[in-house]
């Protein structure tokens, strides 16, 4: 069953592509972009990858871990980071519970056991606020990056940041 808005985050401990434990206890407090994503280094992926990459500063500055989850092995997952050069987690999924919990394992292009494209925002309370799911990697980060401003703007009572740097961008 898919995890949706409003429900509780499903809670995770992880070793991440560099060795790191990441878990979405500690990131209470914070935005987590948690985005699944069906094959290391795949060309979608890559795609995907290096665009949560480049938006990066966007989403460090309204607040946002982006996490990247696949059922990839660890090595897979560091080969994948080095290829596309990101700097932030990945976390292999090889044991499929966390796509499980999450709600986004299932077949793709005949294999079985792969994590769909699916991003999940997860608000400071560790809530989730938000589900994308797309299978358009060009797309998906913008996306996800707008869903956030406009939450984050929310959030801040409309006073915050993010609202004055839309309107900054928007020429006002």
């Amino acid at each position: 069953m898919s995890v949706t808005p409003g429900q509780a985050s499903p809670d995770f401990t992880r070793r991440s592509d560099d060795g790191r434990t990441v878990s979405l206890a500690q990131l209470r407090g914070r935005w987590v972009v948690l985005y699944f994503y069906p094959r290391a280094s795949s060309a979608g992926c890559s795609i995907e990858a290096q665009r949560f990459e480049a938006a990066l500063p966007e989403f460090e500055r309204l607040g946002a871990q982006v996490i990247g989850v696949s059922t990839d092995t660890e090595a897979r997952q560091a080969a994948f980071r080095d290829r596309c050069t990101l700097s932030y987690p990945l976390l292999s999924d090889g044991d499929h519970s966390l796509s499980r919990a999450y709600g986004v394992l299932g077949t793709l292009g005949g294999l079985l056991n792969m994590a769909s494209r699916v991003t999940f925002l997860i608000d400071p309370d560790g809530a989730v606020a938000w589900v994308h799911r797309s299978g358009n990697p060009l797309t998906h980060v913008s996306s996800t990056l707008a869903e956030l401003e406009r939450r984050a703007a929310s959030a801040a009572g409309r006073t915050g940041p993010a609202v004055q740097d839309a309107a900054d961008r928007a020429g006002h």
